[in-house]
Formats: C-alpha cells, structure tokens, sequence
C-alpha cells in the first residue's frame, strides 16, 4: 500500500495594491507549474491609499468578487505588508538555539532594533546561515511590522470570505517570483538586476543579485498620473479613463500628446531610482532591468528604457512558461502578467 500525502490545502496568492486587487492561485505538478485562477478586480479610489488600506469594506469586496470570478475554491491566502511598512535587521544569534529559545531570544533582542512599542508590531524571523568568520553565531533575518498594518490587511481578506495563513512581505515576495524568469535573464554570473515594479501610484526600484534583494526604494509615481491627464483631456471617468487606456478608443492626438510624454517620464523615473542606488552603494551600472507592474504593459516602454539608459531591458513574466487552467483566459493573462509579481510570489507559498 502506497504513503498517502496529505496535502495542506491551496493557497490563493492576494495582493492588494493601491488601484486594484489581483487574486493567483497556482498548482504544480513535478517542476511545472500551472496556472488554475486568477483575477484583477478593480478598487474604487482612495480605498487603499499608497500601501495603507483606507476602506477594508470597499477593500474586503473586492476580493470577494475577485474570489467569485476567478472561480477558486481555495479559502485559504497569503498576503502581504509593504517594504516601507516593514523594518528588516539582519542580527547574529547563537547557533546552537533551537526554535522556541532563538523566539523568545529575539523577542528579547528586537526591542533594540524596532522603534514602535514592542507590544504593536508582529514579529517573524528567517535563519539564514552561518554567521561569516564566526562558527558559534548564525544570521538572523528579523522583520517586524506595525500589528495595525498586518490587521487590516487580514481582516480585508476575512471581509472577502478568506482566511489569512501567511503574511509576507512584498520584497520577499518579489525575491519569490524573481526565481521564475531566471531564464529570461541575459545577466553574467553574479550580475545585479534592477527590477522596477511600477504601479497605480508607486514605483519601486528592488536591486536583486542571485536572486536576492540588495536594495529596495519606492517613489511616488505611477499609471494613475496618465489616467488623471486622460481624465482631464478627454473629459472621461475614472473608470472611462482606465478602459480607455487599456482598450484604446482615445483621439488620434492621445499617443503623441499624452502617451508619449507619460513614458518620458517613466524613464526619467527609472533613471532616478537607479541614480539613487548607484549614489548609495559601491555600484555605478546594472546588467539588466526588468519592468514590471501595470505600467510595463504599455507598448515600447521597455525599448525606450533600453535605448535612453543602454542596459538591457525585458517586460517581466513570471508565468512565461506556466500552463494555463480551464478557467484562464491567456490573451487577459499576459497582458497582466507584469502586474503579478507579487501575487505570484505569494501564490507560490503553496508549495512551501
């Protein structure tokens, strides 16, 4: 008689941004994964304002038409805090703890390295390894966050009809779908990546080497800039304006007098990012970047990155090579894909 494995129940990936909900839920079988539902469901304005969740009502029903849509029958989600929510240390702990002593150990520690009341912030913590130089210590990774901003965060999700298990935090996240487009990468061993996640609002600049996060920075700009002069242009809604950008329909002077100088400016922004990375470290040059987010999708941005920065740039995909699902339609996929990074990375703590 064979081992029968039980499987701990699907994990819908959740992430919330600022203009819209975007709900993955990924299966996979040997090293392939597939894509079984997935949704983006629009967020009325103001409800989630830069990261911070204004309206967890407005916020809870959207998830529960994304969940409804996407067609999932999975209840249980993995979400997650904002880097600029969170405070991560790399700290040295004994090496020979065992959990439950390096926990309280660290909840002792932490309060020396966390500047909230120790009694207001969620705590988690990840070993890395050995301690360089230093056999008795290894690497702590400690990241703790404001408990109000993983709360509302979870109770948004319970108000959508699912139950948080894992609350992540958006760089590792990212590390977490990063994996998935290794072989789009056309970087040398050890080569740095900048990858610029720009959305509704934010634009966030992760530099990553083997994969792993060397640098984060978030900026104030994004789509809604373009949505707002489409908007006010054409006299069009919100949502008028945010189809209109997706499905065109706008006057013939909108690509030359609106689109074009919207990527001006998005490349001026990635340029900036980058500057401040090279100003704060010992780098002056990336080999590759990588766009991401809702404003990746719009034709020839990663082009015009390319020719005015001369670093070789691609649109991110991280579910290039994954098959899709009944339930998937994959023209509305792929032009989503770039926006998925996070909701990927949280999708794949099913398989942890």
């Amino acid at each position: 008689m064979g081992v029968i494995t039980k499987s701990q129940p699907a994990l819908v990936g959740v992430d919330i941004s600022s203009t819209a909900v975007k709900l993955l839920q990924l299966s996979r079988s040997g090293n392939r994964y597939r894509v079984e539902h997935y949704a983006v469901e629009p967020l009325p304005p103001n409800a989630v304002v830069e990261k911070n969740i204004v309206e967890p009502e407005a916020v809870g029903e959207a998830i529960k038409r994304a969940v409804s849509r996407s067609g999932t029958r999975a209840r249980h989600a993995a979400a997650a805090v904002a880097g600029s929510a969170v405070i991560t240390k790399v700290i040295p702990m004994p090496a020979d703890l065992d959990d439950d002593d390096m926990e309280s150990q660290i909840e002792l520690e932490a309060v020396n390295y966390v500047p909230y009341p120790i009694e207001e912030v969620n705590l988690d913590f990840e070993v890395l390894g050995p301690m360089p130089g230093n056999p008795e210590s290894v690497q702590v990774l400690l990241a703790a966050s404001r408990a109000e901003n993983v709360e509302v965060r979870a109770s948004a999700l319970e108000l959508g009809g699912l139950t948080p298990k894992v609350m992540d935090v958006e760089v590792f996240a990212i590390e977490n779908a990063f994996a998935l487009l290794a072989d789009q990468l056309n970087i040398p061993k050890d080569g740095i990546v900048a990858l610029i996640d720009s959305g509704a609002t934010m634009t966030t600049l992760n530099v990553l080497r083997n994969g792993r996060n060397l640098y984060n920075r978030e900026q104030v700009f994004g789509g809604k800039q373009l949505t707002d002069e489409v908007m006010r242009r054409y006299g069009l809604s919100y949502e008028e304006a945010g189809m209109a950008k997706r499905q065109g329909g706008l006057p013939e002077s909108y690509e030359a007098e609106v689109l074009e100088p919207f990527k001006e400016a998005m490349v001026q922004q990635v340029s900036r990012l980058l500057q401040f990375f090279y100003a704060g470290s010992e780098h002056n040059r990336v080999d590759q970047v990588v766009l991401a987010g809702g404003c990746a999708a719009i034709p020839g941005i990663a082009q015009m990155v390319e020719e005015q920065l001369g670093v070789p740039t691609i649109v991110a995909n991280p579910l290039a090579h994954m098959t899709l699902g009944p339930r998937v339609q994959a023209h509305a996929l792929a032009q989503d894909a770039p926006a998925l990074m996070i909701a990927c990375g949280l999708a794949l703590r099913s398989f942890d």
